[in-house]
């Protein structure tokens, strides 16, 4: 796995990650999956720069917008809202979202005012997704469902630079997070040929 890291904004990030991605082989890649929860701005960046990309939306955060709704429909009942959402959790990992999307549609129409609102706003995320959802196909070859693995990277830079009692200019923050770039890519060779790659100790 690769990672990037800059507090350069969205513009300065998608040329990091597609130089990254270059450099380790993406233009012979024989597919390239990009997972993700549903921020526009990263189906932005990946439609600019991994148009030809498999796309998957984060199972999780979708589950989430399905909770959302079962939430809605029953606020005071615990164990309705879960007898509601597990048939549908079931058909959404088992790549059948179009039946997902068809209920969300059939429940929206029979709620008024607030709470069909709600559902409603749900109903247009998985919509939006819709081709991002076939975590069947996802299964059968063995594929990640979620963003798990680079949330917990984001983490692990979080817990680097954001420790009690540090403060960094933007400069040496920059520096610094190229540092760890370098390092966790494997390319510490590069800024210092004579030294081991301590990823690697």
């Amino acid at each position: 796995m690769i990672s990037v890291m800059t507090r350069g904004g969205v513009d300065a990030l998608r040329e990091q990650l597609f130089g990254e991605c270059l450099r380790h082989g993406m233009s012979q890649a024989a597919e390239v999956l990009v997972i993700a929860d549903g921020a526009i701005w990263i189906w932005n960046l990946v439609a600019d720069r991994f148009a030809a990309a498999t796309q998957r939306l984060d199972f999780y955060h979708a589950s989430q917008h399905l909770w959302a709704v079962a939430h809605a429909l029953h606020p005071e009942d615990a164990r309705a809202a879960h007898q509601w959402i597990e048939p549908l959790l079931k058909k959404l990992k088992a790549g059948r979202s179009i039946k997902v999307i068809a209920e969300l549609e059939s429940v929206t129409k029979r709620l008024r005012a607030k709470r069909r609102t709600a559902v409603r706003s749900e109903l247009e995320y998985f919509r939006t997704h819709r081709h991002r959802l076939d975590y069947h196909t996802a299964q059968k070859r063995g594929q990640p469902l979620g963003s798990g693995a680079i949330e917990s990277t984001c983490r692990q830079y979080q817990c680097r630079f954001k420790r009690p009692g540090q403060f960094w200019t933007r400069t040496g923050d920059e520096a610094l997070m190229c540092l760890e770039t370098f390092w966790r890519n494997g390319r510490w060779h590069l800024l210092f040929p004579h030294s081991s790659n301590p990823s690697k100790n």
